[in-house]
């Protein structure tokens, strides 16, 4: 909780002052006169300011936002020695820059970020396939297990990671995805996954109902760590002990264990184990957890994996400098299309709102990925920074994207929009804006409480 907590705060932060630094950055080149720069809402906790004529900088105390503080006679009395350096005296085009540089640098963000990832590289898994459900559409394009994805639509993917996210961003779009793939015998064979107009229109399951799973090793079923206090803990499970059967059914791997354990939530397991070659009954109850909105069954235990099991199967990967930059700049843009597309979808309603994620969501993300590493927590920022920059873009009054739509009509009719017609627009954004959050919210609680 306290790691979920903390990797929320420092993603939200570092994401809001992003998002932030670009208005203050391009106001300040086009000569805007900055008076605060916040992060947070509400009282100050720490504030530093050079001298009266300087920035003040502020971090505030509620960490869910932030804003920068320009010269701006709208918003009060204004000295007239500042008056040139006032917002609302600048032209269009400056006017129009400052607005839209805090969704672009969220943008540019993940650009940067995406380029790193791709230039310095990163080890993954290759994508090669564990079993294949029956009435998935990976089994309809006869994949097999043991096949290695070597491209979706023409896009390379060297690891899982790129495959399944390539994959995953195809199957929002109906049609049919590409597939190279390589046979365990090393030839080369076309596979076509077909999907169905609104596929991916209920979130729950993707993975599951698309039928991509990892390859993964045969794993002896034997417990490594017993978590304190866990199910595992309280039925007398302990390290060492050789899960025999459940419920009278053979276990002979970790992972068909683990599959019986997440179909089993808050189900009474009869347990038969070997310790120190003796026979002993259990009887163990798996805690109901929720998982992409489903209830699934954990009981707190671990398997030690043999490093030497996984040796063939990692692979490096990276890309030269501009040819890294390409791929970013492609993954952002394929992305921030993805997001548009679902949220038009939503708005029309050919998709669930269950699609949607609140802040519990967001934190349970983050302190998920920064448990992987950090690798994985920087990939994390991205993906999130591409939302908060293309959310920031949608013509909503209240939003960046609702201040350069008054900007685009004052460009079309020669003057700016009047402020009572502004002043309702904040209203309705603030109206539209709200009930977002609060649906959102309500999904994030229903996620949790199932």
């Amino acid at each position: 909780m306290l790691q979920t907590l903390v990797s929320f705060i420092v993603a939200i932060a570092i994401l809001i002052a992003i998002h932030e630094f670009g208005h203050f950055w391009v106001a300040r080149k086009v000569g805007v006169k900055v008076l605060r720069f916040s992060l947070g809402f509400g009282n100050p906790i720490w504030r530093y300011q050079k001298d009266e004529e300087s920035t003040e900088f502020v971090l505030a105390a509620i960490p869910l936002g932030g804003y920068v503080r320009m010269v701006d006679e709208r918003e009060g009395s204004v000295e007239e020695k500042d008056l040139p350096y006032a917002f609302n005296r600048q032209s269009l085009s400056k006017r129009v820059a400052i607005v839209a540089a805090g969704p672009l640098f969220n943008l540019f963000f993940a650009i940067f970020i995406y380029w790193a990832v791709f230039f310095v590289g990163e080890t993954g898994m290759k994508p090669v396939l564990g079993p294949v459900a029956v009435g998935t559409l990976a089994e309809q394009a006869r994949l097999e297990q043991g096949d290695e994805i070597l491209s979706v639509d023409g896009v390379e993917t060297p690891t899982w990671d790129l495959a399944i996210g390539t994959l995953i961003s195809k199957v929002f779009d109906s049609g049919d995805i590409q597939l190279e793939v390589a046979k365990t015998d090393g030839t080369q064979v076309n596979r076509i996954i077909n999907v169905p107009i609104g596929f991916a229109n209920e979130p729950e399951n993707l993975n599951e109902k698309l039928g991509i799973k990892a390859w993964r090793p045969v794993i002896a079923p034997v417990v490594d760590v017993v978590v304190a206090g866990s199910p595992a803990e309280k039925s007398g499970l302990r390290h060492g002990d050789r899960i025999v059967s459940a419920d009278s059914e053979p276990i002979i791997s970790w992972s068909q264990w683990v599959d019986y354990v997440r179909a089993s939530p808050e189900r009474l397991i009869n347990l038969e184990i070997e310790r120190e070659g003796v026979q002993v009954a259990l009887g163990l109850t798996p805690e109901a957890v929720q998982a992409n909105g489903v209830s699934v069954g954990q009981i707190g235990a671990s398997v030690k994996v043999p490093e030497a099991l996984f040796e063939g199967m990692r692979r490096e990967y990276s890309l030269g400098f501009f040819s890294a930059l390409s791929a970013a700049i492609k993954k952002t843009a394929d992305y921030s299309l993805l997001t548009l597309k679902m949220m038009g979808r939503m708005l029309v309603g050919d998709a669930s709102i269950k699609n949607l994620s609140g802040p519990i969501s967001i934190a349970k993300y983050a302190g998920a990925s920064a448990a992987i590493g950090f690798g994985q927590f920087i990939k994390f920022l991205a993906i999130v920074s591409i939302s908060l920059g293309v959310l920031n873009l949608l013509p909503i009054p209240i939003l960046d994207g609702g201040h350069l739509f008054f900007y685009l009509i004052e460009a079309i009719k020669g003057s700016p929009v009047s402020e009572v017609v502004q002043a309702v627009g904040q209203r309705i954004g603030m109206a539209i804006l709200f009930g977002l959050m609060a649906i959102a919210i309500l999904q994030d609680v229903e996620r949790v409480l199932g």
